[in-house]
């Protein structure tokens, strides 16, 4: 195996383990929605980081999953839809993460999220073809 398809499957290895903490904390700590978001906008952000190394696109650290849709556009047709989820993550995962930022989310908010990020998965995985 070469070394992009090693390091695609990281992406996806730690990827999957923010969305697989994300649904364990949502089964029995459901009301911590903040880490629940948190770790579904990480889960989608790495997903798409494994898409952009299979197309061999560079990016730059960030955390906005709109910017790093926008690199994918001359690889992957990607609707509206998926622009409007990952707005949606970007604004319930990275502006909780400090103590200082409050948002008042709802449990419907939250079961979306998780839907967005299987969502990303399944997009991801079935380009790839590797899973």
């Amino acid at each position: 195996m070469n070394e992009q398809i090693e390091d695609i499957k990281d992406w996806i290895e730690k990827a999957d383990h923010d969305l697989g903490s994300a649904k364990i904390i949502y089964l029995h700590l459901p009301d911590y929605f903040d880490t629940i978001a948190f770790h579904c906008q990480q889960a989608v952000e790495k997903y798409l980081k494994a898409l952009l190394v299979y197309y061999h696109i560079e990016f730059s650290r960030s955390h906005d999953l709109v910017y790093l849709l926008e690199l994918l556009t001359n690889k992957v047709d990607i609707d509206d839809s998926k622009f409007g989820k990952a707005f949606s993550l970007n604004n319930v995962g990275v502006q909780i993460r400090y103590p200082n930022k409050i948002i008042n989310l709802t449990k419907e908010e939250i079961e979306s999220a998780l839907e967005i990020s299987q969502e990303f998965r399944d997009f991801v995985v079935f380009i790839i073809g590797i899973y």
